[in-house]
């Protein structure tokens, strides 16, 4: 779908974004690390798939899943390009070639998400992304696949220069344009898309479920978005998917 949206002229991938967001186990119990170490299920009705990640944003520890997403940024619409689900203790980094990458490369020769082909690839100019993202074999990945990922950068008196060049595009007027993209994009998009299908916390246990749920969810978000976009002809069709969806 995701793919679908660029051949189609629906989205401009020039500025992407990619972000994630944690999501809660189901039920109230939890699984401890002292006991998670010794292999020990102290009670029923545990999810012994989820695992423990930080969450930034509630600036605390939660026990569950993580839902990554790639989005476009601009107009007419934004919409999920790419997704994939992993337990809650998974960094940002470790996904973002799988999202990014095409199926067929050779950098993700197993990969079953829905990342994106190589001719959206190729219209992707800049991805914005938060410090998660940060990381050297990220920048140089992106920079082989024709594009350039912009996270902030922090200067230090021992900064190696090709840092210092990465801080400088970000501290730019054209690096702030870009990552300030970010808030207005997949930040509100991941949320409206965690309110509508009430995926927070997750509605069943065990990977391969809440896995299997969470990227229906997103699926049936592009499937509607799409639908106003071509059926309905509607300028904004977020608005419509909770009336549609009897939400």
């Amino acid at each position: 779908m995701g793919n679908l949206f660029v051949f189609e002229g629906l989205v401009e991938p020039y500025v992407i974004a990619i972000d994630s967001t944690l999501l809660k186990s189901k039920g109230h119990a939890v699984w401890h690390a002292s006991s998670m170490s010794k292999g020990i299920v102290p009670r029923s009705g545990i999810d012994t798939d989820s695992r423990w990640g930080f969450s930034h944003t509630n600036k605390g520890w939660i026990f569950g899943y993580k839902l990554h997403m790639v989005s476009s940024t601009g107009s007419p619409v934004i919409v999920p390009l790419s997704a994939d689900v992993t337990t809650a203790n998974i960094p940002d980094n470790h996904v973002y070639r799988d999202l990014l990458s095409s199926p067929s490369s050779p950098s993700s020769p197993n990969s079953s998400n829905s990342s994106l082909s190589l001719e959206p690839l190729k219209k992707i100019h800049f991805v914005a992304a938060d410090p998660g993202y940060n990381d050297k074999s990220l920048y140089e990945l992106s920079m082989k696949m024709g594009f350039q990922l912009v996270c902030p950068v922090k200067k230090y008196n021992n900064t190696p220069e090709q840092r210092l060049s990465l801080a400088d595009f970000y501290e730019s007027a054209l690096g702030q344009v870009i990552y300030s993209k970010r808030c207005i994009s997949i930040e509100p998009l991941i949320e409206h898309i965690k309110s509508i299908f009430r995926i927070d916390p997750v509605p069943a246990r065990g990977y391969d479920k809440v896995r299997g749920i969470l990227l229906l969810s997103v699926f049936l978000y592009q499937l509607l978005v799409y639908y106003n976009c071509k059926i309905q002809k509607k300028n904004n069709p977020r608005r419509m998917l909770k009336y549609m969806l009897g939400c």
